[in-house]
C-alpha cells in the first residue's frame, strides 16, 4: 500500500491533470463553435483566443511542478498503484516529456494558424481557389515538421505526425499494409465497374425535406443509445464529433435536400463517436486513463456503427417500414433487399465522405501517399492538385474537374492535422476485426437488429472498447478483446466476400 504521502503526491497529480483537461474541454467547445455557429467576422479574434488559450494549455503542460510530481511517482514499485492509476501517471509522463520539447511560441503559432487556416479553407472551398489556401498549407508543413524535430527528434517527421494519431504507427509497419490493401482492392473495383451489374439506388435520390431528414437522424441516433441530455447535435460544412466533455458530446451532420442517405449515415458515423465519448470509465472523465486510445479505435466505433451495422441487411429489414413511412413518395415496393443492394453500391465518387465502402480506403491511401511526399519533399504544394487528380484517375477512374471535388474537399489540413487520414481506414480494419469478434460472443446479432435491440450492441462496445480507455496500447486492446493484433486480411476477405456476392462476381 502507498504511503500518505505518496497518496498526497498522486492526489496533487490528479488535481493538475484535471485541470488541464478541463482547460482542453474549454479549447474544444470553442472548436465547436467555430465550425458550427460562430459569425464570421469572428474569424481572426477567435484565431487570437485559441491561440492564448493554446498557450495556457501549454504553460499548464510543462509547469515544472507537474514534472516534479511525476518524477516522483514514475519510478516506484508496481504495487504501489492500480492500474487505472499507474496509467494516469504513464500518460502523463508521456504527455509532460512531449510539451516540454515543444515551444510555447511554436505551439500558438500552430494554434493560430489552425483556427485562421480553417476559415481560409473554407472559402477557397467554396470558390474553388486552391492558390488561396496553397499558402496556409506551406506553412503548415513547415511547422509540422518543426514540431517534429523538436517531439520526435529521432523519427521521420510525418512518422511523428502520425504518433500523434495512432502511436506507435509508423510509414515502415503502414506502408505494406495499404499497398496489400491497394492490390487487393483496385483490381476488384475495377471488376465491378465492368460487370454490368448495376443495383438500382434511384430510389435514394429524390427531393428529401429536410426537416424530415433531421427528425429521422435523431430518432435512429437514440435508438443507437446516444443520449441528448448529454449530447447536441448540429450542422457543419464537415460533419464531425466534438465538445468539451463526455457529458457534453457534440455531433454535426450536413444536409442535401437530393439525398437522406449521406446525411443518416453521417449521423450514425458520428453518433459512433459519440458513444464511444459517453461510454468512457465514469469514474475518470477528466484524467487520461479515461481518454479514447487512439484516433483509429475512435474510427473503428464509428466505422463499426456505419459500416457493420447500418449497411448490413438486418439494418435495412429494421429500418425500411421508418424509411417508407419518413418518405413514402420515393421508397414505395422497395424491398429490404433492394435497400441493402442500394446502401452497398460501389461506385467511385470524388468526395471521400460519400464514397462507398469499397472504394473508401482508396480515397485515405491517396492522402496518405500525398502527405508522405508532401513531408519528404518529393511534391510541392503547388503541385498538390494535378499529383491528386492522377492518383484519383490511376486508381479510381474518375479525374476531379475542381479543387473543390479535389484537394480542397477535407477539412483536416486546415487544422494541420497530417497523420490523421490513415486512422479512417486502420479504424475500419479495428472495427471489422471488432464485430467478428462480437457475432461470435452475441450469436443472434442480425435477429436482434431485426427486432430493434441496438442496446446489446453499445453495450458490448461499452465493456470491451469504450471503458478500457489507455489501459492498453492498440495492440494490446485487439488482442485483449478479439484474441490476434490488427490483421489487415481479415477486413480484406471480408470486403472481398461481400462484393463479390453483392455483384455476381466468382
Amino acid at each position: 500500500m502507498p504511503s500518505d504521502d505518496i497518496k498526497d503526491i498522486y492526489r496533487q497529480l490528479v488535481r493538475k491533470l484535471e485541470e488541464r483537461c478541463r482547460l482542453g474541454g474549454v479549447m474544444g467547445v470553442m472548436h465547436w463553435d467555430q465550425e458550427v455557429i460562430m459569425p464570421h467576422g469572428g474569424a481572426e479574434s477567435r484565431a487570437m483566443q485559441m491561440a492564448a488559450l493554446a498557450g495556457v494549455l501549454h504553460e499548464k503542460s510543462v509547469d515544472p511542478f507537474l514534472g516534479d510530481l511525476i518524477s516522483k511517482l514514475i519510478n516506484l514499485e508496481p504495487d504501489e498503484f492500480t492500474g487505472v492509476e499507474w496509467c494516469n501517471i504513464r500518460e502523463a509522463k508521456r504527455e509532460f516529456d512531449l510539451e516540454t520539447k515543444i515551444p510555447k511560441e511554436l505551439v500558438q503559432e500552430i494554434a493560430e494558424l489552425g483556427s485562421r487556416g480553417h476559415q481560409v479553407w473554407a472559402k477557397a472551398r467554396e470558390e474553388n481557389r486552391f492558390e488561396d489556401f496553397a499558402p496556409i498549407l506551406e506553412r503548415f508543413i513547415i511547422l509540422k515538421s518543426k514540431w517534429a524535430e523538436h517531439a520526435f527528434p529521432e523519427m521521420e517527421p510525418y512518422d511523428a505526425n502520425l504518433d500523434i494519431y495512432e502511436r506507435g504507427m509508423t510509414m515502415d509497419r503502414l506502408s505494406p499494409i495499404f499497398e496489400n490493401l491497394k492490390n487487393e482492392l483496385i483490381p476488384l473495383i475495377r471488376s465491378i465497374k465492368n460487370s454490368g451489374m448495376k443495383p438500382d439506388d434511384s430510389f435514394l435520390e429524390g427531393d428529401f425535406p429536410i426537416d424530415k431528414q433531421e427528425a429521422l437522424g435523431n430518432s435512429i441516433s437514440r435508438d443507437m443509445g446516444f443520449n441528448f441530455d448529454k449530447g447536441r447535435m448540429d450542422v457543419s460544412v464537415h460533419p464531425f464529433c466534438g465538445g468539451g466533455h463526455p457529458t457534453d458530446v457534440r455531433i454535426t451532420t450536413r444536409y442535401r435536400t437530393e439525398n437522406f442517405i449521406e446525411s443518416l449515415f453521417a449521423v450514425i458515423h458520428e453518433t459512433g463517436h459519440g458513444l464511444y465519448e459517453q461510454g468512457r470509465m465514469a469514474a475518470c472523465l477528466d484524467l487520461p486513463v479515461s481518454e479514447p486510445l487512439t484516433m483509429a479505435v475512435h474510427e473503428s466505433q464509428s466505422l463499426f456503427w456505419e459500416r457493420m451495422i447500418a449497411q448490413g441487411k438486418s439494418f435495412s429489414i429494421r429500418y425500411l417500414d421508418k424509411f417508407k413511412e419518413v418518405f413514402p413518395d420515393f421508397l414505395k415496393g422497395v424491398s429490404a433487399d433492394s435497400l441493402f443492394r442500394a446502401i452497398n453500391v460501389c461506385r467511385p465518387s470524388f468526395i471521400r465522405v460519400e464514397a462507398d465502402e469499397l472504394t473508401y480506403p482508396v480515397h485515405i491511401i491517396l492522402r496518405y501517399e500525398i502527405e508522405k511526399s508532401l513531408f519528404d519533399g518529393t511534391l510541392k504544394v503547388k503541385d498538390l492538385p494535378d499529383a491528386w487528380n492522377d492518383k484519383m484517375e490511376e486508381y479510381l477512374g474518375i479525374r476531379p474537374s475542381t479543387d473543390t471535388l479535389g484537394a480542397l474537399q477535407d477539412v483536416h489540413w486546415s487544422g494541420g492535422a497530417f497523420g490523421y487520414f490513415p486512422s479512417y481506414t486502420l479504424g475500419a480494419m479495428y472495427a471489422c476485426q471488432f464485430y467478428n469478434k462480437m457475432i461470435v460472443d452475441i450469436k443472434d446479432i442480425p435477429e436482434r437488429i431485426e427486432q430493434g435491440d441496438l442496446a446489446c450492441i453499445k453495450t458490448w462496445l461499452n465493456e470491451n472498447i469504450h471503458r478500457q480507455g489507455r489501459l492498453y496500447s492498440p495492440d494490446q486492446l485487439a488482442e485483449k478483446v478479439t484474441g490476434q493484433i490488427l490483421e489487415p486480411d481479415i477486413f480484406i476477405n471480408y470486403l472481398k466476400t461481400k462484393y463479390n456476392t453483392i455483384y455476381g462476381l466468382n
